[in-house]
């Protein structure tokens, strides 16, 4: 086969290489960082689909024989989980390979993954012949939910996979968890269809801690006290799931108290001090007793105060390419601190003046703004940067949280005419 045929052909896969992934060089550092925090996941079944798309990753960045090295890996993986030697959850790991190999210019060994991925796709067609193999579904579902992109889309993708292969829990178990993400990034309140697919996904997959925590979290809806449940449940974790104890965190804040998830936490991380992600759970529960807690509060202890910076500081050396939004917390936690007011306005600063991406840039600002409301009681600053955030178009939480502050501030008639004005004129978002 040709070249040009070869590069045809290459084309119609369906892998990392032909999904739109492209991100800039620092994103795909910061995915580095996350992608070891997930390979320490205990009873993890994504981790064929991470060591595929950490491959990807390793390509991009120029990384050649290590994305070779982890596409195999991925390979293993899938096939260990599925204990089998193969089937269908090899499409797009074989693809990888196809494309992998053609950019390292060994046309015959890209070929020789061609004819692979033909042989399973013939030997293992799709239930459905308007749609590609569930397992290609849930593949891409899992790598579009890593990476941020478009929930609905991860939805899709999720419901297709798990309607053409309802035997495979996880599956529908993820389908349901971010059907649930999608109703909370909109603000809406579930729908009774979708809490009842929620307790019929909980029955199918009890050990599931990050679906029983979003499960408990639609309880008090219905006027249900679930304290005692959300004890019970933190006293059955088994295994460790960065997003599972997050939620479970996330219940404690908000059920029992801030300094029983702070308990709660300290006690996991004890128990596992080499597990990275803990500690920035950990982090997490002090930021949000320090920060968020003491604006109606009295302010912290400095012993908590200085638990956080170290953790906090701690973090920033752990996780080289993903710092900055550490780095503002760590500011505002300063700004908390007696004998450290001083290093929070000098961080951000610096911070200020940092050549950084648009979306980041947001983020700044965004969390520049509440610094200078709340910590220096700067309401005028803090209103023009809430303008810089939302005036950067792009579509995320910082930019979303900008524009509600700024609403509210006119309805309070503060700045009145300029933040109407510009709140007319501003630039609908990307997606």
């Amino acid at each position: 086969m040709s070249a040009a045929q070869s590069q045809t052909t290459l084309e119609s896969l369906q892998c990392h290489f032909t999904w739109d992934l492209d991100r800039s060089r620092p994103k795909l550092l910061r995915l580095t960082d996350k992608m070891e925090d997930f390979s320490t996941e205990e009873g993890n079944r994504k981790l064929g689909h991470k060591y595929n798309l950490w491959g990807f990753i390793q390509y991009k960045l120029g990384l050649n024989e290590e994305a070779k090295s982890l596409f195999q890996k991925a390979a293993e993986t899938l096939n260990k989980l599925r204990d089998a030697d193969e089937g269908p959850w090899l499409v797009v790991n074989y693809g990888n390979l196809a494309w992998l190999h053609h950019h390292m210019g060994d046309l015959e060994e890209s070929q020789a993954y061609l004819s692979k991925v033909d042989d399973l796709m013939e030997k293992y067609p799709s239930p459905s012949q308007d749609d590609l193999h569930p397992e290609i579904y849930a593949e891409k579902a899992w790598t579009l939910m890593f990476l941020g992109e478009d929930r609905e889309k991860v939805v899709d993708n999720y419901e297709k996979a798990a309607r053409m292969q309802p035997d495979m829990v996880e599956w529908n178990t993820s389908y349901v968890i971010e059907s649930v993400n999608v109703h909370k990034n909109k603000n809406t309140s579930l729908d009774p269809d979708l809490l009842d697919k929620m307790r019929q996904a909980k029955e199918q997959d009890p050990e599931n801690l990050h679906l029983a925590a979003l499960y408990l979290q639609q309880c008090p809806n219905e006027g249900e006290n679930i304290q005692d449940e959300v004890r019970e449940l933190a006293g059955n974790v088994s295994t460790l799931c960065c997003r599972g104890m997050w939620a479970l965190l996330n219940l404690y804040i908000k059920y029992i108290s801030v300094d029983d998830a702070i308990d709660l936490a300290e006690k996991v991380l004890k128990e596992h001090p080499d597990v990275r992600f803990l500690k920035r759970l950990v982090a997490f529960c002090y930021r949000s007793k320090i920060v968020y807690k003491s604006r109606n509060y009295p302010d912290p202890e400095q012993s908590t105060v200085d638990r956080a910076i170290a953790l906090h500081e701690e973090l920033i050396s752990l996780y080289p390419h993903d710092t900055l939004e550490k780095e503002t917390d760590l500011a505002t936690i300063y700004a908390k601190s007696c004998d450290s007011k001083a290093k929070a306005e000098k961080i951000y600063q610096e911070l200020l003046d940092r050549d950084l991406e648009p979306g980041e840039k947001q983020m700044l600002y965004n969390k520049y703004a509440d610094y200078l409301f709340f910590n220096r009681k700067d309401s005028h600053r803090s209103t023009q940067y809430h303008m810089k955030a939302a005036a950067i178009p792009e579509n995320s939480y910082f930019r979303k949280n900008s524009i509600r502050i700024l609403e509210e501030k006119k309805d309070r008639g503060i700045m009145c005419r300029e933040i109407e004005e510009f709140l007319r004129n501003l630039q609908e978002p990307t997606q």
